[in-house]
């Protein structure tokens, strides 16, 4: 059974109960498959990215024909329905056309000049939406808006695209992927021009990056080991 959001957004839990790991979050008009229910939790699949995880029955409209929906592209918006207004994030899918300040023909641009206007969005395990995000959630978020469709964890993103051989080869709109002590992938973020790579630590920032990592300036260190850029966009 299909089914699709019908508020602002809601956390997917890892298991039936609002206390355990929010895994993720659905947003306003995206489609999801129900697997099944326990309680007054269904188990869902997201449909764009195939996330897994429980959420309150209450927050889904069954559907018997998806309709033809279109990405929010802007930060925030207000948006009426039957049930009253809503304030739905950026990525959230609706039936009217939508504008967008953020659309030309330059898709790295539109990438990185989106990126750039979601500064100091506050870090949230799980989230992926400008109310708050993770890292894997905000460049999700970010290329989502831009009809490319990302995994939603940082080590199944990096392995899409194409691998740098040279850190000054990177261009707006390549990944950055970051790895921990044990070498596995466990950050991510979006290249800018000079050598800049904006991503989720603590809040949306902009931070510089060498072939050491990244370089906090608040902090005065190194906070993540670069593994390597790819190049995710034609």
């Amino acid at each position: 059974m299909l089914a699709d959001c019908t508020v602002s957004l809601s956390p997917i839990y890892s298991e039936p109960n609002p206390q355990s790991t929010m895994v993720s979050q659905i947003l306003f008009g995206e489609l999801c498959e129900i697997l099944d229910r326990e309680n007054d939790f269904y188990k869902i699949k997201l449909s764009f990215d195939g996330t897994e995880g429980w959420v309150s029955a209450l927050i889904l409209n069954d559907l018997e024909v998806p309709p033809a929906k279109n990405t929010v592209t802007e930060p925030c918006v207000r948006y009426a329905t039957k049930s009253g207004t809503h304030l739905l994030s950026l990525g959230s899918e609706v039936t009217e056309e939508t504008d967008s300040n953020f659309k030309n023909e330059n898709l790295k641009e539109n990438i990185s000049s989106l990126a750039n206007v979601l500064q100091n969005i506050p870090y949230v395990f799980g989230g992926r939406s400008v109310f708050g995000c993770d890292a894997d959630g905000f460049v999700q978020l970010v290329f989502k808006t831009n009809a490319i469709f990302l995994p939603r964890q940082a080590k199944d993103q990096a392995l899409l695209g194409d691998v740098l051989d040279f850190l000054g080869e990177s261009d707006a709109g390549d990944l950055a992927f970051f790895e921990n002590e044990l070498g596995q992938i466990n950050h991510v973020g979006i290249m800018l021009n000079n050598y800049q790579v904006i991503h989720c630590f603590g809040k949306v920032r902009i931070d510089s990056l060498d072939s050491s990592g990244i370089y906090n300036v608040d902090l005065k260190k190194h906070t993540h080991k670069l593994r390597f850029v790819k190049r995710i966009l034609n």
